[in-house]
């Protein structure tokens, strides 16, 4: 008995302590990366101003490109521009050698990606920018590389240790050139104005693009708002309520500003008295819950939530303008 016991101490410190060296690996990877990236952010200087003012002022497309890891790194670079407002796009250093290279115009700008800077997958396409006079970025971890004596700007990846304990694999590199694009397209997008509702536009199908839907994206308007004015007799009212299917309807004052509102429950609450008689100013509810068209629509829900109510007149000074119903945000995916 006393044998097994000390075989499972042993086998559970033999466990232990593959956790700790696995822990351990872990933890140097990211501490050397974030070294890289730290280092990286400190280097960066007038090469990376005149990148961005290249970037700023191309009238085509961003052509971004780069073999093996770097060609992968490329690919999330390009998507992001894209995606920020930047046209952009990859393009495989080997296919471009194989007719692709019909897809880099003179109004484009190329972004290449090598680490060694001397990739030879890359010399077809860097020898067409010098043939074309097409603006060439290079991103190396290399000064004096092919790669940097053939582009018009080099970004230069700082020299820290790639995080693999072997040195070899790509790690701190490409993590390192992967940080530079994003500095390149957030920069880019600063420097253009680049909103929240251009985001919206290149991102409408996903979850993003849900929640960063305006108010004024969904709204009913125009004809399809249920309003009537103070004056008006139950009676209308009532029938303005069932065609619009709002279950409510808006009530307006002389000058054309949102007084208060007929509700469902506002119908219920006066069926004891003489309801069909009286004027829609006598029934409305006073100060209604209402949004702006530029809200965004998820705070459109959060007031419908708070307040129980399925629907909300969107106002602009004083005036309805549209109005939102909560299945119109539920069919958008914002909940």
């Amino acid at each position: 008995m006393a044998a097994t016991g000390n075989r499972d101490r042993e086998a559970l410190e033999t466990g232990l302590e593959a956790v700790s060296r696995d822990l351990d690996s872990a933890r140097r990877v990211l501490r050397l990366e974030a070294e890289g990236i730290s280092a990286l952010a400190e280097s960066l200087g007038e090469s990376f101003i005149a990148a961005l003012d290249i970037l700023h002022g191309v009238k085509g497309r961003v052509i971004v490109t780069g073999m093996g890891k770097s060609g992968h790194v490329a690919h999330k670079i390009a998507a992001t521009m894209a995606s920020t407002g930047t046209p952009a796009q990859y393009v495989h250093p080997g296919e471009a050698s194989h007719g692709d290279l019909g897809m880099i115009t003179q109004a484009d700008v190329v972004l290449a990606l090598s680490n060694s800077g001397e990739t030879k997958e890359l010399r077809d396409l860097l020898e067409y920018t010098r043939r074309f006079s097409i603006p060439l970025i290079a991103i190396t971890g290399r000064g004096g590389s092919t790669l940097d004596e053939m582009a018009d700007v080099t970004l230069l990846l700082p020299a820290t240790p790639e995080a693999c304990s072997m040195t070899q694999a790509p790690t701190t590199s490409t993590t390192a050139t992967l940080a530079l694009g994003d500095a390149l397209a957030v920069s880019l997008l600063e420097r253009k104005g680049f909103s929240s509702q251009d985001f919206q536009v290149f991102h409408p199908g996903g979850k993003l693009g849900q929640s960063l839907l305006r108010v004024s994206d969904l709204m009913h308007k125009d004809g399809a708002l249920p309003i009537c004015a103070v004056g008006t007799p139950m009676k209308e009212a009532i029938l303005a309520i069932t065609a619009k299917s709002f279950g409510c309807v808006g009530v307006l004052d002389a000058d054309g500003l949102l007084a208060g509102v007929v509700t469902d429950g506002d119908l219920r609450r006066h069926m004891e008295s003489d309801l069909l008689n009286r004027r829609a100013g006598d029934v409305m509810t006073v100060n209604p819950k209402t949004i702006r068209p530029q809200a965004l629509a998820a705070e459109a829900v959060a007031v419908m939530n708070k307040y129980a109510i399925t629907g909300l007149f969107v106002v602009d000074d004083g005036k309805p303008v549209g109005i939102l119903h909560i299945h119109d945000c539920l069919r958008a995916g914002i909940v």
